[in-house]
């Protein structure tokens, strides 16, 4: 594992025992497969990955735990810790060059012209404060709704997802996170999502919770004919303390 990990999910704003618990969970999945650096550059780690899935199928099925990692307790909850670690190692990974520096997120102007867009990076960093201020106070978005993902996005087949809860009923709730209005493509965004998790939970209700400060009409058209989706809007409430 490499050594700048654990600055990456840092500068992510992660609490320090998740940060803690990502890179324990690395390091297990490390003890159990080898040098996830070496294999990163043979497969991406999907081998690994593939070999961490265990459904709420296999479950039922009472099937042995089928990966190499040796631990007590529920074989599906445990593996699917591990194998979100492993793929946010993967993005973490993704992330960088040859050299370990950060990628820079660039477009391809009509011109032809690349430009680094620090705009991306701006409403990156605004997604991830009203990630980390909603996490604390969920039920604010909707009274019953608790965290579910212990701190970090889970990954699913489409993507990371900014937040999984579970409402007072126990379905699961999908909450994607928008800095300004969302576009339309957000709604195939949490959809993609939502339709990953109906996969991996056959059992449990999936509904969706779409936060922004404002929508495209488009937006709002396609939501009134998916009953478990919801647009919320947020606003900014300013508190003054002396200096």
């Amino acid at each position: 594992m490499r050594a700048d990990y654990k600055q990456w999910l840092q500068d992510r704003k992660y609490q320090e025992n998740t940060v803690g618990a990502q890179i324990h969970r690395v390091r297990k999945v490390e003890e159990a497969y080898g040098d996830l650096d070496e294999q990163y550059k043979s497969d991406r780690l999907k081998g690994i990955i593939e070999e961490l899935r265990y459904s709420t199928f296999d479950e039922r099925q009472g099937k042995p735990n089928p990966s190499k990692i040796l631990f007590s307790g529920n074989i599906r909850n445990n593996l699917a810790s591990y194998r979100n670690a492993t793929e946010r190692y993967l993005a973490f990974l993704d992330e960088s060059d040859d050299t370990g520096s950060p990628v820079r997120i660039e477009i391809e102007e009509q011109s032809g012209l690349s430009e680094t867009v620090d705009q991306t990076a701006g409403l990156f960093g605004l997604e991830r404060d009203m990630q980390i201020a909603l996490r604390s106070a969920i039920s604010d978005l909707e009274p019953g709704l608790t965290i579910a993902d212990e701190g970090v996005e889970r990954h699913v087949a489409s993507g990371f997802i900014d937040i999984t809860a579970r409402d007072s009923e126990g379905n699961i709730v999908v909450v994607e996170l928008k800095a300004g209005k969302a576009r339309k493509d957000a709604i195939v965004q949490i959809l993609s999502y939502m339709g990953d998790l109906a996969l991996e939970e056959p059992d449990c209700q999936i509904r969706g919770i779409l936060v922004a400060s404002d929508f495209d009409p488009k937006v709002q058209s396609s939501a009134r004919v998916v009953p478990s989706l919801l647009l919320k809007k947020y606003s900014f409430q300013f508190k003054f303390l002396d200096g």
